[in-house]
């Protein structure tokens, strides 16, 4: 009988996955942080399967890092907790292939637990596994997917990291051409070796779009009834995206707001419930109008808005993101067939309707938003909540932020009390992510910045 890891895992898949790639030398080790930043080791062939029959000892403060991988003792992972092991052990199904690499490496996606093998809840997959769980035991099945907004950017030294070269033909883009197609045309051989590598990695990276502003684009996820699965998707395509993107002399820019006068980059989560026979849930009802149970999942998500708000926009970039008519929302409202809007129900046919959760900014880690969404559609469902009347028209005309912190600081010190981020994330998760936020914004707030020299260096 094969032994099972405490994350599923087994030996066979990874004797079969060697056996099929002879090529492959080394392997990336990738355990995804609370930022959503992939931190690890990378490993020769030969230490593979010893992971998998032992795990890997990992110190627990690699969850306790800060965006700029500097330990935060706050998050009582450090030394607090004497920099403590804890066991690493493959996540099934993530042994990948990297075929840009040279020589030819490899990929494994890892999950932190305790050493007697219980999840170690600082983790964000754990989160999320949990609210899967719960959603399953109220018999339904999360089905998930995401979008990604990014800017690609000039690599050279000394450029101004404006809208990078299409590789092509060298060529800058000049205007915002949105859905323009020639600009896309031109970015090969970045975007042919890109849908390559997704290929090679079971990676189901689909569309692409010129979005809103020069040099933006857009993938987009086909959705999967596993959400774990679907925010793993978002997680490699960035790396896959990075990657290429540097072999390219571009840079694959995640930020929320890279710049002040162009349109920001979001993670749109799309999401709808299955039943125990996989048929969606969230469907038009035969009588017409939407789904009960569709209005009460998006009453839960705008009821938990403010509760959220962290998660969505968890850096102080990411509150640059939110303005009127930027196809960023700005207040707790919804519509159907509306960008306007923080939930939107989209147009398509009735057996798929599914709503589309619009604050995230593709800087946030899509473990957390995918977990804090299935919790909050889960107490919409459970309480009734109802939404109230969808937005018709500009739903920035309208919209109130009331419902919304002011501001980073005002969202962090909001998390802290959040007894709904407690139960969506874990206590533990929660506290250790406050800790990082407060701590990010100490290191950010300590910064004298340019723009106060300017403005009051020789007037006050």
């Amino acid at each position: 009988m094969a032994m099972v890891s405490a994350s599923g895992s087994t030996i066979e898949e990874a004797e079969a996955f060697l056996a099929a790639h002879p090529e492959i030398v080394a392997f990336d080790l990738v355990l995804i942080d609370v930022h959503g930043i992939a931190r690890g080791k990378i490993v020769r062939r030969h230490e593979l399967l010893p992971i998998y029959t032992q795990g890997r000892h990992l110190p627990g403060s690699i969850l306790g890092l800060d965006v700029f991988g500097e330990d935060v003792e706050a998050t009582g992972l450090v030394w607090l907790d004497g920099d403590a092991d804890r066991r690493a052990w493959p996540v099934p199904g993530s042994l990948k292939p990297l075929p840009w690499t040279d020589p030819p490496r490899g990929e494994v996606q890892l999950s932190l637990f305790e050493l007697d093998g219980r999840p170690m809840t600082a983790d964000p997959r754990h989160a999320l596994a949990a609210q899967v769980a719960a959603a399953n035991a109220a018999g339904f099945t999360p089905v998930m997917a995401f979008e990604l907004e990014f800017y690609l950017l000039d690599r050279a030294e000394g450029a101004a990291r404006d809208a990078g070269p299409l590789p092509l033909t060298g060529e800058r883009p000049m205007a915002t051409q949105v859905y323009g197609l020639d600009a896309l045309d031109r970015l090969e051989p970045f975007t042919a070796e890109v849908w390559r590598a997704a290929d090679a990695m079971s990676l189901p990276l689909e569309t692409l779009i010129s979005e809103y502003a020069r040099g933006q684009y857009e993938f987009t996820l086909h959705h999967r009834a596993d959400a774990l699965a679907a925010a793993d998707d978002l997680s490699r395509a960035k790396r896959v995206l990075r990657a290429i993107a540097a072999r390219h002399g571009l840079t694959a820019c995640f930020m929320a707001k890279p710049f002040a006068d162009r349109a920001g980059s979001g993670m749109h989560c799309h999401a709808s419930l299955a039943g125990a026979d996989g048929a969606n849930l969230f469907a038009d009802p035969a009588e017409g109008g939407l789904s009960p149970l569709l209005r009460h999942a998006i009453g839960g998500l705008l009821g938990r808005v403010e509760d959220s708000m962290l998660v969505f926009a968890p850096h102080l970039n990411s509150w640059r993101r939110f303005a009127a008519e930027s196809y960023a929302p700005t207040g707790a409202t919804w519509g159907v067939n509306n960008r306007s809007v923080t939930v939107r129900v989209p147009e398509g046919p009735g057996v798929a309707r599914h709503l589309e959760q619009r604050m995230a900014g593709i800087d946030a880690n899509p473990h957390l938003v995918a977990a804090v969404t299935i919790a909050a559609m889960l107490e919409g469902i459970t309480d009734m909540v109802d939404p109230g009347a969808p937005v018709t028209g500009n739903g920035y005309a309208g919209a109130s932020s009331e419902r919304l912190p002011d501001d980073w600081r005002v969202a962090i010190e909001r998390a802290v009390g959040s007894e709904f981020l407690a139960r969506a994330l874990g206590p533990r998760l929660r506290d250790v992510f406050v800790a990082l936020k407060r701590a990010e914004w100490r290191r950010f707030a300590a910064e004298i910045t340019p723009l106060e020299r300017i403005a009051y260096g020789e007037t006050v």
